[in-house]
Order: structure tokens, then sequence, then C-alpha cells
């Protein structure tokens, strides 16, 4: 895991621009904290930080091979997990190796097959690979959006690296946003290929870009496909079981300690279940982390979204799976405290407003990585195996709209109703979801025969794993990142998504209840406490000083009316929220207008964006 950032420009020699090549990579230290290279060549520059996970001292980049017709070079972050067995098919066709990197064999596999390479790779990947023997930059991401990947055309080139912040760092790159990508930070939905900042993209997941002097084009290697599935129910089960065994092991290699992150729910469970039996068979224990709230167990409160806590059920697998095992326990203070906002804006580049749940993951993930490099998480087994309520919520099933946003509003209300008015009507941010919801159902395919209750809930299925799931990842990738930490997903392996995908609702819920798959699969492998454990959410605090402390923040914030983020929030809304009873700001849901206030606040005091309203 590292980050890439690079330049191609056409017009120039970049080798006099080191200056600016080594702003874009200072960008990335957080993401690699190992090692740093740049290299340039006349059009073209790369720029690598190193986060060493294997092959310590033998897989620094930028990476390069010299060919009789000029020399190849390659910036790689993310891991390979069959990198193994490719080695050894590059072997037998002539490859020499002179490292035991992955990254080695991602540079070697583009020699032999060109960007075809990318059709071989299993795994988490975003790299680039300047071909000096054509003169053309070759960027490739992995197929579900793991690992993040934008770019910047310019006149004569491009920019482009693991996150905005390397390619704003860019004397050529404007720090701009319009209305769609205020639109982009007001939905929760993800539209492919979008980066918010004016004139920047991303590589789309399962994609090839290609820069040449003719221009980019790019070219889709993968994409969800819908297909038959033959299989009963146990076969099917126990295809799911065999994938997970064979996932989990190939994502446990690493040179550097590992470890998982356990929140007792099924998902992460059944990952730290079956990581503890691997390891167990070479005598050595799992650490699991679970994050919690200073008080929470003993003074829990149930509601619509969560019903139990968490950490009675982390404990019960960590007893049966016998990991070393530590929960982190975070207060309020902690939780509300300026500069943490401050790293999670940092971090994610936007301000995404995911409040005490981004700050809980950014702080779990810090404490982790004192103790380990490599992490892995059950994220994106709801959007695989169907998980969440609204999967089973007739409303939201028939709604002609992504249906999260169904029960999103229905649990927290309008996100957006501390906007000012005006802004809200010139985003129309209801039109705006509208017309994306139709982009993405349009690319789905029906199966011969297929019912229309059936139709209906692969259509929920696909966008769920082509819109919602790249947000979550995202956020994963960029909180874990910003401490150097590699989180692994072992539920975003392609073979299981595809496998599972085209698997009937009738098959994916044959008990009734979410996730009937993974729970079958799991079965001897997990407490009985949590196979009958409804699905839960990621935790949030219930502690009243939490929403205190957002209410003073706030105040102090209203005490600067000059400060633009009220170009963008109505005063007076924000007004009342920070001087109601604390009461009525205690839940997660009554929080959200102070905290995206704050969020937005925090965000053009750091990137100072150029914001184009009209």
């Amino acid at each position: 895991m590292c980050g890439i950032t690079g330049w191609v420009s056409y017009d120039r020699d970049l080798r006099s621009e080191a200056a600016a090549l080594d702003a874009m990579t200072a960008t990335m230290a957080c993401r690699g904290p190992d090692d740093r290279g740049t290299w340039a060549e006349g059009p073209a520059a790369l720029g690598h930080r190193r986060l060493a996970v294997i092959d310590l001292p033998g897989g620094r980049q930028p990476m390069t091979a010299g060919t009789p017709n000029g020399a190849v070079a390659l910036v790689y972050s993310g891991e390979t997990y069959n990198f193994t067995e490719l080695r050894a098919e590059l072997t037998g066709r002539g490859h020499r190796f002179t490292t035991g990197s992955d990254t080695e064999v991602v540079l070697r596999g583009y020699l032999e097959w060109g960007d075809a390479v990318a059709e071989r790779l299993n795994g988490m990947y975003a790299f680039a690979v300047w071909d000096g023997r054509h003169d053309k930059l070759v960027m490739i991401r992995d197929r579900m959006g793991i690992k993040p990947f934008c770019y910047y055309p310019t006149p004569d080139g491009v920019l482009f690296g693991s996150e905005p912040k390397a390619i704003l760092a860019n004397p050529l790159a404007r720090a701009r946003v319009g209305l769609d990508g205020l639109r982009e930070l007001f939905t929760m939905v993800k539209t492919p290929g979008h980066a918010v900042w004016e004139g920047m993209r991303e590589v789309e997941p399962g994609t090839v870009v290609t820069v040449d002097r003719s221009g980019l084009a790019t070219r889709t290697y993968w994409r969800l496909e819908t297909r038959p599935h033959p299989d009963d129910r146990d076969t099917t089960v126990a295809t799911v079981r065999t994938l997970l065994e064979d996932i989990v092991r190939r994502q446990l290699v690493a040179d550097v300690p590992r470890c998982t992150l356990l929140s007792g729910g099924l998902d992460s469970s059944a990952m730290t279940a079956l990581a503890a039996r691997q390891l167990a068979e070479h005598g050595e224990k799992v650490r699991s982390f679970a994050v919690d709230f200073a008080g929470q167990t003993d003074h829990f409160v149930a509601d619509d979204l969560r019903g139990t806590p968490d950490t009675p059920f982390v404990h019960d697998v960590a007893r049966l799976a016998r990991t070393d095992h530590q929960d982190i326990v975070l207060d309020a203070h902690t939780l509300a405290d300026p500069a943490v906002r401050e790293k999670v804006i940092r971090a994610r580049d936007l301000p995404m407003a995911f409040g005490d749940m981004d700050a809980s993951l950014y702080l779990l993930f810090r404490a982790v990585r004192d103790q380990s490099t490599v992490a892995l998480s059950g994220e994106s087994a709801d959007e695989v195996f169907g998980g969440y309520r609204h999967f089973f919520d007739e409303d939201a099933r028939r709604a002609g709209t992504f249906p999260w946003l169904v029960r999103h509003g229905r649990d927290f209300g309008d996100d957006n109703d501390v906007l000012r008015a005006d802004l809200a009507k010139a985003l129309d941010v209801e039109a705006y979801v509208a017309d994306g919801h139709r982009a993405a159902v349009a690319a789905i395919d029906r199966l011969d025969g297929e019912s229309d209750f059936e139709y209906r809930m692969r259509r929920i299925c696909h966008l769920h794993l082509t819109r919602f799931v790249r947000a979550l990842l995202d956020r994963k990738d960029r909180m874990s990142m910003a401490v150097g930490l590699e989180v692994r997903v072992p539920f975003c392996d392609h073979r299981l998504v595809e496998y599972v995908y085209n698997t009937p609702w009738s098959l994916k819920s044959f008990d009734g209840r979410e996730k009937s798959l993974l729970r079958e699969a799991v079965a001897d492998v997990i407490p009985k406490s949590v196979h009958d454990r409804a699905k839960s959410p990621y935790p949030s605090t219930q502690d009243p000083l939490y929403a205190r402390a957002l209410q003073e923040h706030a105040k102090d914030l209203l005490a600067r009316p000059s400060h633009p983020v009220f170009d963008l929030v109505d005063r007076e809304k924000v007004d009342r929220a920070a001087h109601r009873e604390t009461a009525p700001v205690s839940t997660q849901g009554a929080r959200r207008g102070l905290e995206r206030t704050l969020d937005l606040a925090v965000w053009l005091d750091l990137y100072r964006p150029e914001l184009s309203l009209g």
C-alpha cells in the first residue's frame, strides 16, 4: 500500500520540474511513511511514497525496466494477491526477477501483456506505467475501486495521484468546485468518474486510462455482468465458504504484523474466525481490534438503527477464535476534538459529514497502527450479500431512486436542511439524484426469464456494488492511509462479488434474513450469539457530551459571522441547533446539521476552494 503521483507534459522536459514533483509526492507522505522515490525522463515524471508490506528491502519505487526502445517505469499502490502464481508464469516465459515484491510482478506482467495485465490481477491496486517505448502513460485501477486514483487532464498531458491533494499541489491544477461538485458532496451517491474538484476525474474501477500525444482514451476491462446461476443452495453455500477460505489465506500474506478489525457483526466475525483458524495451523494467533465508546455498553439505549451494543458480541468472537484482542475505547472529548476533525477532512480532501463515525474510524486506525501495519476488514459484505435493512423494506425496494436514500431520509431526516435556501434551490439535489439513478439502472442487464421481483432485487444489489460501496471503500482507504495502515477487504474479491451477485435473491435470503448465504457458510466458526444477531450499522456514540461539544464548537464558529461557510449554510439554523437543549441533538440524526457545518468550515479553511455557485 502506497501513494502514487505523477505528471506527463509533452511540451516540456520534466526533469527541470523537480520542485513541483517533490511537492506532489510530499502530499502522499502519510500513505507511505517508509520510503520516498521520484523518477523523471523527458515528458514524464513519477513520484511514490511507500508503505512497505511485502519484500521490505526490495520493493522500492518508482520501479523501472530498461528495453532497447526506451524505459518502462511503474508507480504502484495496493496488493496483488496472486503475485506468486503470476511470478511463476512470467518466469516460465523468460522473465528474471531481482526482488520478491508484487510490484515487480506487475511491472514484468505489463512488459509481457501490456495493459491486459489488469485482467490477470487479483487484488486491490492503482498503478501508472510510463511506457517510454511509445511515449504513453497507462493508468489502471482495480475492479471494485478499492484503491483511489484521480487524474487531471492538462492542455499537453495529465496530472495524476492517489488522492486529489497530490494533484492540487501542482500549480497547473485549480482548487475549484462547482455546483455538480457540491451536489456530489450533498448526496449519498458516488457518481462513477466524478472527483468533485472541477477538471479532475477518477479512473473508474475496472478501467484503463491511456494518455499519449494524441490525447486520452479509456478501456473497461471489467464490469459486473449478469449471468445464470446454476448451483443449488448447498452448492452455493459450499462455494462461498471455499472462496472465503482462499481469499482470507491470500490476504493474510504480509511481511509485517497483521490483525483484523472486529465489530461483533457477522461480516467481521466471519473474517476473523477464518483468519484465526488459518493462522492457528502455523501456531499463530490473530490480533483483533474493536472500537468502543466510554460507558456505551453499560448505558446503551436501543433505537431503530442499533438494537444492541457491539462489545459483548466482539468479546464472544474473541473468546471463541482465541484472538489476542484489544478494545480501543474513545471518549466524547477526543471524538469532538477540532484537531481530529481537521485530520479527517485533510485525509478525505472533502467534507463528507460522517461526523463521529469518521472520527472514531480515524482514531481506531491510529491506535491499531501502533501495533500493526496490515488489517483485514469486513467492509462490503453488506453490499455483496444483501445485509442492509432497505434490502427488505418494500418502500425502498419499489422506490424510483437509490434504495438507501429512502431509509436514510426516514432515519436521519434531510441531510441538506442546514443549507441556505438559495443554494439548495440552485443545487436541486433531487433532480441530480434522479438523473444519476436513471443512468445507473440503464447499465444493468436482465437475465432471460428473470421475474420482475428478482430483477428488482438484482438492480438493488447492482446499485450497491457500483455506487454505494465505492463511497465506503474510499472512506476506509482515506482514514486508514492517513495513519499509514493498510486495510484489506476480503469481501471485495472480484470472484466472490461475481458469484454472489448472480445468486438469485431467493438464495441470498433463503431463511428470510439478511446475508443468509454468508451466515450459513460460516455457521461452524462463529458464536451462536453472532449467528443470531440482527444487522447493526457501524457504531456511533450516544454520549450527550459529544453533542454538547459540537454545540460549543458551532458557537465559536457563529462568533465569526464573516466565515465563508455561511455562504453555504443557513446561519439561523446553525444558531438554533447550537443553542437547543442538548437532548434533541444527542442522537446521530439530529447532530448531522452541526457536523456538516463544522466539516464544511474546516474544509474551507484548509483548502480555500474557489466555489462556483452560479
